[in-house]
């Protein structure tokens, strides 16, 4: 791993928070001269980096930068695991990262300088998996913390990818279509140069300020350039629409993945006497923080399983009702106007200034589903939620988090609750190599087995009303059937075995993810063994 990019990064930000970033940079030149990165355990005595500096209660105490937190919570989890620090340390290191700059000629005829990362954090299983996010405030340490957070995300649902995350450091919104398109072809060009793209090698996905499109533009440039004898080319990217090799349910996968796990965690009816929780979605009430794709999903099925969603927070505004908003009215209020405010059937609104306040109300479940530190130390102890679920990667900080914990609410963590988006990314991944359809082949000989079932219980006198027979019962499974089965699995297991985890050991749900994350990476490095 090169820290020298790491430590140009952190002069770039330091302007923007002087005292983290020179807390930091402190950090990265104590292990500039390591070939890896070592655990903070493992830093001598006299330097080492202290988490707890980050669960101050002290006003000048900064928040941790994202890759912080996924260290802190990793060296957490590690005391409960058997590991050696030598397994921990490769565990954590970061394999490969890649950092580049090229031109771009905008539409007025100006040169724009492209700045574009990659990072590929594990490769215990391959292909690495990961999205591409377009948002100004990308950089490396973002990148490295995500694609970290993938690895442990994958190992977490059973899914066989090592971890890896992409990002390009613009504003989407300030550049045409046309401009986009020039971006997004020429950064698959860079990471198909330098190793960080292909089938059997690294395999992005949408992300913040990316989709269909986007992917649809990396698919094309590897296939044109690169696939011409690779049969399985368009498996190089997922996220793609269904005329590319896309899968049905990947759009929603991510907000459904986060209905899917909580309403199984409500079910499980001992568990939640245990942390003193009612059981059953059904009447649960939702506030939703961030309306782009994963928030408005997550409020669609939330509504959908018969929760309430009596709130949603937007950047620009929020809107709430008592008695529960329609989330699909709302969606196209917020498409038509551009903002929630102003949408007839909300009882309160909260302008811009004041939109995080409704994150305050008390609700059931509270849902930050856009960017990460959503819940920090300035909001925490105001935070009335019985429980709070992460669809967003790191809403919620360190120090917030044991505030949230002392005050009896329970954290659905991240690593868990989103790795809806990566477990259909995998099938859609599957479908691309095997090259066909998911319910192709059986759809029709299961309706037709259903068909004759039921015309046998007729034939034995059952009365029957065929207009009142769910789709289930009378018609054989589609592609998006099978990926919401498939989908509804992946969670369920992955919550279970999380819950399990942490009523052994008497942790938090975080920590037990990321202890069966661990132990799972333990098992396939010690099972393959270390390559010269």
């Amino acid at each position: 791993v090169t820290t020298s990019p790491q430590l140009a990064d952190l002069d770039m930000q330091a302007t923007r928070a002087p005292r983290a970033m020179a807390h930091a940079r402190r950090f990265f030149s104590l292990i500039s001269s390591s070939s890896r990165p070592q655990t903070f355990a493992s830093l001598p005595a006299q330097s080492t980096f202290r988490a707890a500096r980050y669960l101050s209660t002290s006003e000048e105490a900064p928040e941790p930068r994202f890759l912080d937190m996924v260290q802190i919570n990793f060296n957490k989890a590690a005391k409960y695991t058997s590991m050696h620090e030598s397994m921990l340390k490769q565990i954590l290191a970061c394999s490969s990262v890649l950092r580049v700059s090229f031109p771009i000629r905008r539409d007025n005829g100006e040169i724009d300088v492209i700045r574009g990362y990659r990072a590929q954090h594990s490769h215990h299983r391959t292909p690495c998996k990961g999205g591409i996010r377009y948002a100004h405030n990308v950089d490396l340490q973002e990148v490295e913390a995500l694609a970290s957070l993938m690895t442990f995300k994958c190992a977490v649902v059973n899914v066989p990818f090592g971890g890896a995350k992409g990002g390009i450091s613009i504003d989407p919104k300030k550049y045409s279509v046309i401009e986009l398109e020039k971006i997004t072809r020429r950064y698959a060009v860079e990471l198909k140069k330098y190793g960080f793209l292909g089938p059997g090698v690294d395999v992005p996905a949408p992300d913040v300020g990316t989709g269909a499109r986007e992917m649809s533009w990396i698919c094309d440039t590897f296939s044109v350039l690169y696939g011409m004898e690779d049969v399985n080319a368009y498996a190089c990217v997922t996220g793609k629409p269904i005329t590319l090799g896309g899968v049905d349910g990947r759009t929603e996968a991510t907000g459904l993945g986060v209905c899917y796990a909580t309403k199984y965690f409500l079910s499980l009816t001992d568990e939640c006497k245990r942390v003193g929780v009612t059981p059953e979605l059904d009447g649960k009430t939702v506030i939703v923080q961030g309306f782009g794709n994963v928030g408005y999903h997550a409020a669609y099925f939330f509504e959908k399983f018969g929760a309430k969603v009596i709130g949603v927070v937007e950047y620009n505004g929020a809107v709430y009702n008592p008695k529960g908003l329609d989330i699909e009215a709302l969606k196209a209020h917020m498409s038509t106007t551009g903002s929630l405010l102003g949408f007839s059937g909300a009882t309160k609104e909260y302008p811009k200034e004041k939109a995080f306040e409704l994150m305050e109300e008390e609700c059931d479940l509270l849902v930050p589903a856009a960017l990460e530190k959503a819940i920090n130390r300035s909001n925490a102890d105001k935070i009335k939620a019985k429980i709070v679920v992460e669809g967003a990667n790191g809403p919620t900080t360190p120090y917030a988090e044991e505030l949230l914990n002392k005050k009896g609410i329970i954290v659905l963590p991240d690593m868990l609750m989103n790795a809806g988006g990566v477990s259909v990314s995998y099938f859609e991944w599957l479908k691309n190599l095997s090259h066909v359809g998911f319910g192709r082949i059986t759809r029709r000989w299961e309706e037709k087995g259903k068909q004759g079932f039921l015309q046998e219980l007729k034939k034995a006198g059952v009365l029957i009303d065929d207009s009142g027979l769910s789709h289930e019962t009378k018609s054989g499974a589609s592609e998006k059937d099978l990926v919401y089965s498939g989908l509804e699995d992946t969670m369920c297991k992955g919550m279970q075995e999380t819950v399990e985890t942490a009523r052994k050991l008497g942790v938090s749900y975080r920590i037990a993810a990321f202890v069966n994350a661990l132990n799972k990476m333990e098992g396939t490095y010690r099972d393959a063994g270390f390559t010269i």
